[in-house]
């Protein structure tokens, strides 16, 4: 039995759900085989790094969820079970955060060691939310009660985002796009009008 199917299985989600995600998960092994065959791979069923990185995060985040005390179904995760995880998570973080006592704070490469925190970086724990988020709806969750897409944690990642920036003296702005120039208007024939 496939492990996320097995997680949900542990939830209190309806049958009829659970129906829906048993056939989400046919669907999208047949697409993936079938893609994977006709771009010549093997007949085994390959998924992209990407699919790969969302089943562990996935089963990663059900696993937090069992083991929370008391154990929580995910029917009843809510925006700040989710920000609990993410702190969770922090202990495993291996970016330095310098805090506002440290002589470095603000330096993006600081000359000596110092004994700040090693933290989750923000643009994993922004791409780590964003995997979760697509997973939850992949398996059978509405977007309307997708904990991941709570306020809370967009609040969350946008002060740990300016935070980490200015502990880090380093700018988080998104990066603008470079717009094609304008076309050049047609060159326009000069006319001459002679007198006959």
């Amino acid at each position: 039995m496939d492990p996320i199917l097995g997680f949900m299985g542990t939830t209190n989600i309806s049958h009829n759900t659970n129906l829906m995600i048993a056939a989400a998960a046919a669907t999208t092994t047949t697409t993936s085989s079938s893609s994977s065959s006709s771009s010549g791979g093997s007949g085994t069923n390959q998924l992209s790094r990407y699919e790969n990185q969302k089943r562990r995060d996935w089963n990663t985040f059900g696993q937090y969820l069992r083991n929370h005390r008391p154990p929580l179904s995910l029917s009843r995760c809510s925006g700040a079970h989710v920000l609990e995880f993410l702190r969770y998570l922090d202990q495993f973080g291996k970016t330095k955060v310098h805090t506002h006592l440290c002589p470095f704070f603000g330096h993006p490469n600081p000359p000596a060691p110092c004994a700040c925190p090693l933290r989750q970086a923000w643009g994993s724990l922004d791409a780590l939310i964003g995997r979760l988020r697509a997973a939850f709806e992949e398996n059978g969750g509405s977007p309307e009660t997708n904990p991941f897409g709570a306020r809370a944690v967009r609040l969350y990642l946008r002060e740990v985002r300016d935070s980490q920036a200015k502990a880090r003296g380093i700018s988080y702005e998104k990066k603008k796009r470079k717009r094609p120039p304008p076309p050049l208007p047609p060159p326009q024939s000069v006319i001459s009008s002679s007198p006959n």
